[in-house]
């Protein structure tokens, strides 16, 4: 195991072309070495049309943290029943640059410019089948839902002052 991993500006720039080419529109640079590590630490580049369903960490619940890099990023926060409850912007240069978010929070987050990167980290280790809650009341992945969910939030920012 190397002490000291350095993350350079190419190698950002290397991980937005690749979300940008990839199906799902975002693309992981993770930092741990393997998913049984205690802290999962990792730089997600997201393209605006990247869909994050809806989801909490409960079992077991996990905090997560959010610290922008590039570009600007819209948070959102939902009740049970899926209304939107607060709306967080996370960009390098605010109003916000990170957000610590309790566990078995309902959360999505949005990329609102292209080439937009954030870092994450949350307590390890990844078990993919427990891992997220997915949200019952949002459109599953994949879905062709999920280009009109995704829109009403979009939507909404534009109508929300930064």
């Amino acid at each position: 195991m190397m002490p000291l991993r350095l993350i350079a500006p190419a190698d950002l720039n290397a991980l937005s072309r690749t979300a940008r080419t990839n199906p799902r529109l975002r693309q992981n640079l993770n930092l741990h070495a393997d998913y049984a590590e205690p802290c999962q630490r990792l730089f997600n580049a997201v393209e605006p049309e990247s869909y994050l369903r809806p989801h909490r960490h409960t079992d077991p619940p996990k905090p997560e943290c959010f610290v922008a890099v590039r570009g600007r990023f819209q948070l959102l926060l939902f009740d049970d029943e899926g209304r939107v409850t607060e709306r967080v912007d996370l960009s390098p240069d605010g109003p916000a640059v990170a957000i610590d978010l309790a566990a078995g929070v309902w959360h999505t987050i949005i990329a609102l410019e292209p080439g937009s990167i954030f870092f994450e980290t949350k307590p390890g280790p990844y078990v993919a089948l427990t891992d997220k809650d997915f949200a019952p009341w949002a459109p599953a992945e994949g879905s062709e839902e999920t280009k009109a969910y995704l829109a009403t939030f979009r939507e909404d920012v534009r109508k929300t002052p930064s």
